[in-house]
Order: structure tokens, then C-alpha cells, then sequence
């Protein structure tokens, strides 16, 4: 059993007196006889894939002749980190079938065969893109090789090394590994409605790289590196980077209009975004189609298990979906650049109107989400100032007249007050999480026992009577409870 990013197998056998040209010839019938889908041909070697199956989400096999040798390497294309004896199987399995068919074809068949296979060798200017597929995970010579940046594997590295970073000082500062505190996760950037909707837009592309503890860090990291050895060997460092960028702001914004009161961290919505683009380009022929099969069952498996995973409690699934869908999208947009190969300048264009559209789409989507709790916050002040209104009764001088005290009992401290239950009601009525909710209740009890104090203070005062007190005493004892309770939960 393999263990690996992604597990592979390689054997290097001697050809035995027989040509390259012959070996290779023999290689690749072997290949179909065992039922695998050739992809790429050439005067080197070739690469085929297998069938997907129960035991495989389908490998790719590769053959490369170098003099009198052959090396043969069976890969894992799904996100598995063990293959369980598959990929040494499929070697095996083609060794075997080598050597019966050495001694099937004459060498006049095998002539004439290799003839017939030059046809369908793909040359590099034919193909651009078909010619070196996967060739990320070419640089991987081992663990430490995945943190450095290197052709065609450049920003995935970066993109890694930064989270990790942003987590070890997190960490530093005294944030848990594990569970990391609500306050913490704020103070660091994550997207919390509240917060963002509020003049902290910035929160949209922090919380990208800000992560739930150890295990999230660990799975999303995982996840980018599976990703990106698959995706930026196509695409190149810039449109890459505009894609995780554009597409994390994408889960983002999508999570704060489906669960404004949600923390949301991590790097899910933009890696899901890489899997989206890499989906569109499955879907067109800037792959080769036998790769192309192969490699959409094993992102379709991986996005339709994560999503279903994401339906349990305490997962942004909305991130993901929003990553996902703008990932298909810019996965398009980008197809024009990646058929005009190396042109620069279509390159630079294309990913500079990408950005600058989707950065218009998101300051209009930005300006018209829901903010409830800006509201809310405005109802609270607005009560604050007109509570502040309903006490200024109590600063009345000692020797004002009679009448003048009951007036301002009743048209501004009593009026003041069902003012103030109005706008808590509306406050109420906005969609707002349960705490505020239960707040809420608490203001409108307050108020209620204020118009209690106060009617009672107006009769004491209009029958210049003191036999009230001792109600007004457990008023006052109730109305200080609920001021106490209230100023605890907010020092929280």
C-alpha cells in the first residue's frame, strides 16, 4: 500500500533485447488489452489511464523509455493519500501483459504497428496544454518539496506557507490550536456580518486565510495542494492567484448573505473555487480526452462528497457552493487566454477585465446584503437617546411645583417610555439572532416596569402620599436587575 500526495508506484524494468521503438509498441497494446484509455503518445512513452471503479477513482499510468530501460509509474489522481495496492497492482498487471505479448508479434508486426502508432503521437505545438499534463506533481521529490516554490508549482506553495504562518502566529499570540474563541477569530478576520457589514469589508478576503483550529488548517491545506499540483501547471501564477483571490471573496460574500450571524473562516470557499474552475476546464477539449475523463470523476466524487460533508452543523456550505459556482465561471472566462497559449498580452487582458468585473459585481452585491444588525444597531441608539429622554424626570429640582412634576411624569417620562417600546418592537422584528432576541424581551420587561415606576410615582406625588414605597423599592430592585444583567452580557 502507497502512502502519498498523491500515492504512487514506479518500477524501472530492462526492455531485453528488444528495441525502444518494439517496447513501446508492445507497451501500449497492453495497455488496451487491460482495458485502459490511452491519452498521450510520442517516441518516449505514453500515458494511459485506468477505469474508474469501487478499488479506484482511476489512475494514471505513464511509461517512459530512456535508452535500454523503461520506467513504469502507476499515480493516483483522486485526493486519496493511500491507494491500497492499486497503483502497484496496475504495474504488476502491465508487466505481465508485457511479457505475454513479447512473444505474440513478429518483428516485421511490430514495424509496421509502430507505423501506425507515429500517426498519433501528439507533438507539444499541436497540444500546449495536453502535452505535459499534472506536471506539478512531478516536483514533489518529497514532504519538504511541497512548501517550495518551483515552475509550474509556485503559488500553491505560497498560498500554503502564508495560512500555515497566519495560524502559527495566531497560535503565538495565544490563540487555542484546537478551538480557537469567537473573540479570537474576530480579533484575527474572520467574516462575522456584524463586522463586515459594517465598514470591515476587508474581512471578505481575511477570512481566506484564517482557520478553525489545527484540523481545519490541516484538511484545507491538503485539499489546495491536491488542487493546485493538479490546476496551476495550466494555469500559470497569475490567473491562479486571480482565481483563489476572486473566488475566496466569492464564498464570502455568499456565506455573509446566508448566515450573516455566522462565523466564517478558512480557505474552503477559494480551494472550492479552484476545484470549480478546474471543473470548466474538464468540460472542454484544452485536455486531452482521455485525461479529461478520468479526472472529472475524480473532482465530481470529491466536490459531491465535501458538499454533503458540509451539510452537517457547524460547516459553511454556503462558502463553498459561492467558490464553487464563480470558480466554474472564471474557469470560462479564462478559456480564450489558455487557448491562445503564452501570449502575454491576452493573458494580462483577460485577467485584469476578470478582476476588475468581479470586483464591480462585488461592491454591488457588498451594498445591497441585508444589514439587519446595522439596524439594529441604529434602533438600540436611537433608544439609548430617547431612554435618556424618559430619565431626565429624575433631574427635576427638589422644590418644582406640583404640577410641573406631574406634567413631566406624564407627557415626557411616560410618553418617552412607550416610545422607546415601539422601537425596541422594531428592533424585534429584524432578522436577528436569538440573543438579541432574548434582549430584546429583557428591554421591553424594562420599559414595562418603568411605566409601572413612574404611573406609581404620579400617584404618590398627585395624593402627596408615601405609602407607595415600598412597591417602588421592588420596581427599582427589578428594573436594576435587568440593567445589571443586561451590562454583564454586553461586557462579555
Amino acid at each position: 500500500m502507497a502512502f502519498g500526495l498523491p500515492p504512487k508506484y514506479i518500477q524501472t524494468i530492462p526492455l531485453d533485447n528488444i528495441t525502444p521503438h518494439e517496447f513501446l509498441v508492445i507497451a501500449v497494446e497492453a495497455a488496451k488489452k487491460l482495458g485502459w484509455e490511452i491519452s498521450i503518445t510520442n517516441e518516449v512513452g505514453f500515458i494511459a489511464y485506468t477505469g474508474f471503479s469501487m478499488s479506484s477513482w482511476s489512475e494514471e499510468v505513464r511509461v517512459k523509455i530512456d535508452a535500454d530501460t523503461a520506467t513504469l509509474k502507476s499515480e493516483c489522481l483522486g485526493s486519496q493519500v493511500a491507494d491500497w495496492g492499486k497503483n502497484r497492482s496496475n504495474v504488476n498487471e502491465l508487466i505481465n501483459t508485457i511479457e505475454e505479448l513479447k512473444t505474440v508479434y513478429t518483428p516485421e508486426e511490430l514495424a509496421g504497428k509502430y507505423e501506425e502508432l507515429q500517426s498519433e503521437f501528439v507533438s507539444k505545438e499541436e497540444h500546449p496544454i495536453s502535452q505535459e499534463p499534472l506536471t506539478g506533481r512531478e516536483k514533489l521529490k518529497n514532504f519538504f518539496s511541497i512548501f517550495a516554490p518551483t515552475t509550474g508549482y509556485f503559488v500553491t506553495p505560497i498560498l500554503v506557507n502564508l495560512n500555515i504562518a497566519i495560524f502559527i502566529a495566531m497560535v503565538a499570540t495565544g490563540v487555542n490550536f484546537l478551538l480557537p474563541d469567537t473573540e479570537s477569530l474576530i480579533k484575527w478576520g474572520c467574516d462575522f456580518g456584524p463586522a463586515t457589514l459594517n465598514g470591515q469589508w476587508w474581512r471578505l478576503l481575511t477570512n481566506c486565510f484564517i482557520h478553525i483550529g489545527i484540523m481545519h488548517l490541516l484538511l484545507n491545506m491538503y485539499a489546495l495542494i491536491y488542487i493546485g499540483l493538479l490546476l496551476e501547471p495550466y494555469l500559470g501564477r497569475v490567473r491562479f492567484i486571480v482565481a483563489y483571490l476572486l473566488t475566496g471573496i466569492s464564498g464570502s460574500l455568499a456565506s455573509l448573505y446566508w448566515h450573516p450571524f455566522t462565523l466564517s473562516a478558512g480557505a474552503s470557499g477559494a480551494i472550492f473555487g479552484l476545484y470549480g474552475v478546474f471543473l470548466a476546464m474538464l468540460t472542454t477539449n484544452l485536455i486531452h480526452k482521455a485525461a479529461r475523463k478520468a479526472l472529472l470523476t475524480s473532482i465530481v466524487v470529491f466536490v459531491l462528497y465535501n458538499l454533503a460533508n458540509g451539510l452537517k452543523a457547524g460547516i459553511d456550505n454556503a462558502a463553498h457552493i459561492g467558490g464553487l459556482v464563480s470558480g466554474v465561471i472564471i474557469g470560462y472566462a479564462f478559456i480564450p487566454a489558455l487557448r491562445s497559449g503564452d501570449d502575454a498580452n491576452v493573458n494580462f487582458t483577460v485577467s485584469s477585465l476578470l478582476t476588475g468585473v468581479f470586483l464591480i459585481v462585488f461592491a454591488l452585491v457588498f451594498r445591497r446584503l441585508p444589514n439587519d444588525f446595522g439596524k439594529y444597531d441604529a434602533y438600540m441608539t436611537q433608544f439609548a437617546t430617547t431612554e435618556s429622554m424618559a430619565l431626565e424626570v429624575y433631574k427635576m429640582p427638589r422644590n418644582t411645583v406640583k404640577e410641573r412634576v406631574l406634567a413631566e411624569i406624564k407627557e415626557r417620562g411616560l410618553y418617552y417610555w412607550n416610545e422607546d417600546i415601539k422601537i425596541v418592537k422594531s428592533a424585534d422584528s429584524l432578522n436577528i439572532p436569538d440573543e438579541l432576541h432574548q434582549k430584546d424581551y429583557k428591554l421591553l420587561k424594562y420599559c414595562d416596569l418603568r411605566i409601572q415606576s413612574y404611573k406609581l410615582i404620579y400617584k404618590a406625588v398627585s395624593e402627596d402620599s408615601k405609602q407607595y414605597q415600598v412597591q417602588l423599592t421592588d420596581y427599582n430592585k427589578q428594573i436594576q436587575e435587568i440593567i445589571d444583567d443586561l451590562g454583564a452580557k454586553k461586557g462579555k
